[in-house]
């Protein structure tokens, strides 16, 4: 990495759009100076385009990009789908059959390809749920942290920062029904999961990654486990992020009520201390108490709207949330999509549907819908990291994104209205000029440098694990 500086006829700030912005960063990657109202210096670079802060992915799981886009069949009877016809739990009956066939290899191959992908459009860091742990068999590598080491080393060659969730599996269902045999690879004992984390620090460390704990669900983790594994987590690391998935289903809802008499979100806010620390992933069946009291609790939900669409999940009831100020980001999860503006364009579009008007999460601040949507998931995504990626500001790190004035979608356009159109009318990375972290180009006019290599490898893993 090297200081840089660049000039940005239009930057969106976290306080909202300004002009002739001057940003600035030192050697190790990070905002030294945000400099709005600049006198324009033709000796400095100059942005092709608006300037946009990049975008955290705040769910990933990285394996599943490789059988993207081949489940869109039906191919389902009521022993693969207990909610009866296919839905999510038929889904991942084919998930669990391809997660079985992974390799080491096989995973840094896929999470390259993807990484590579989300810089290009657009996400520059990540956080990723992870939870192929084992061997085929279910038995340990020898190196107890060779998936996860995997997933590190992909991210540092795509370039893309990193929260690592390793993921505590143990049991199918709630009353702690036993895990099922396709399960095997995801199960670890609670202290073999400290002792994993332990193992993974300081590779993070090197890494420059975060390290956090992702208790997979309620479901799949006894209350128990959960008290002991975040206690535990947090005794080594104050800060370190907590992300579960919660509430995605209604029969994941109904099992709940059932076994502990409540819904699953108001459990977890009655039995834990959710903070700014945790990221509720999914959170679409919510009563309004539930709401109101995630939203007051300064955790974010983690929205994942073309995951949530492709599987059928529900629509999470974004207005009332947002009104009472709750904190939320956006991840690409199973990456059907791997496209901030489709992730955005489709969080709004559930709500259109739903409530059958147009503009639903614009405010009296962000009359611009893409403002407050781009700026909201920035933050909500930078907490959910935890790490210093909340946008274009001093001492933030210098992942950003530039538009391309120069495109004709674009042409003409001042920033909140390119922005709009590149959310609402884009072609996807065509409409992005440069993608930048820690100051560095990372993709430019849609090319990534490695992109080619990683792709044919990407190309030749997924036909080997599909061969059968």
């Amino acid at each position: 990495m090297s200081a840089g500086q660049l000039f940005a006829p239009h930057a969106l700030l976290p306080d909202g759009w300004a002009r002739n912005v001057l940003l600035a960063w030192d050697a190790h990657g990070t905002f030294t100076a945000i400099t709005p109202d600049a006198a324009p210096d033709a000796a400095l670079p100059q942005a092709a385009g608006p300037v946009l802060p990049g975008m955290p992915n705040l769910h990933s799981h990285a394996f599943q990009r490789g059988f993207a886009g081949l489940t869109e069949y039906r191919s389902v009877s009521d022993d693969d789908d207990p909610a009866g016809g296919d839905s999510f739990w038929s889904w991942r009956t084919l998930m669990y059959r391809f997660a079985l066939r992974l390799t080491p290899d096989a995973l840094e191959a896929i999470a390259t390809q993807l990484y590579i992908e989300m810089l290009r459009a657009g996400y520059t860091s990540v956080c990723e749920f992870h939870y192929v742990h084992h061997d085929p068999d279910g038995k340990p590598y020898a190196d107890r942290a060779e998936m996860s080491l995997r997933l590190l080393r992909a991210a540092q060659a795509a370039g893309i920062g990193m929260t690592l969730l390793p993921v505590l599996y143990q049991t199918a269902g709630f009353g702690e029904k036993p895990a099922q045999h396709d399960q095997r690879r995801f199960l670890n004992d609670t202290d073999a999961m400290l002792a994993l984390l332990e193992k993974l620090a300081p590779h993070c460390a090197a890494y420059g990654a975060r390290l956090g704990l992702a208790p997979h669900s309620l479901r799949a983790v006894p209350p128990q486990s959960l008290a002991h594994a975040v206690g535990a987590l947090h005794a080594m690391d104050a800060t370190a992020p907590v992300h579960i998935h919660i509430a995605e289903q209604q029969k994941e809802v109904d099992d709940c009520l059932a076994t502990n008499g409540v819904r699953p979100v108001q459990w977890l806010l009655d039995h834990a201390a959710v903070d700014q620390r945790w990221c509720l992933v999914h959170a679409t069946h919510m009563d309004w108490d539930e709401r109101r009291r995630l939203a007051h609790s300064g955790a974010v939900a983690g929205i994942c709207p073309t995951t949530e669409a492709n599987l059928g999940d529900g629509v999470f009831e974004a207005a009332p949330y947002m009104a009472q100020h709750g904190w939320w980001g956006i991840g690409s999860d199973s990456h059907a999509s791997v496209s901030v503006a489709e992730e955005l364009r489709t969080f709004e579009y559930g709500q259109r549907l739903g409530l059958q008007r147009r503009n639903v999460l614009a405010s009296a601040r962000h009359h611009q819908v893409a403002d407050r949507l781009w700026l909201e998931a920035v933050a909500g995504g930078a907490r959910a990291a935890a790490r210093p990626v909340a946008g274009l500001a001093a001492g933030q790190r210098a992942d950003f994104v530039v538009l391309d004035g120069a495109h004709p979608t674009l042409a003409g356009l001042d920033g909140p209205h390119a922005l709009a159109t590149h959310v609402f009318a884009s072609h996807g990375h065509e409409t992005l000029a440069e993608v930048r972290t820690g100051g560095t180009c990372r993709v430019g006019h849609g090319v990534h440098p490695q992109q080619a290599d990683a792709g044919r490898l990407f190309a030749e893993v997924r036909a080997c694990l599909l061969a059968d």
